[in-house]
């Protein structure tokens, strides 16, 4: 807790290493854009580890738990 400063310095000279490579936009991602960008991963880390088996295990879980 005492030692902040040198770790406020430490953020602060890496944001300014970043801006040497480009300017960022100001604002927010549009969701869709967003979830276009995720999407394809979240479906390869399924089929890698097979989540397929383990979405459907649990939406039948709660299915039941449910009543339906």
């Amino acid at each position: 807790m005492a030692d902040t400063a040198s770790r406020t310095m430490i953020r602060t000279q890496g944001r300014k290493a970043y801006a040497a490579f480009g300017t960022r936009r100001a604002g927010t991602r549009h969701p869709l854009v967003a979830a276009v960008m995720v999407l394809p991963l979240a479906v390869l880390l399924l089929f890698v580890f097979g989540g397929w088996e383990a979405v459907s295990t649990q939406a039948s879980s709660v299915g039941v738990m449910l009543g339906r």
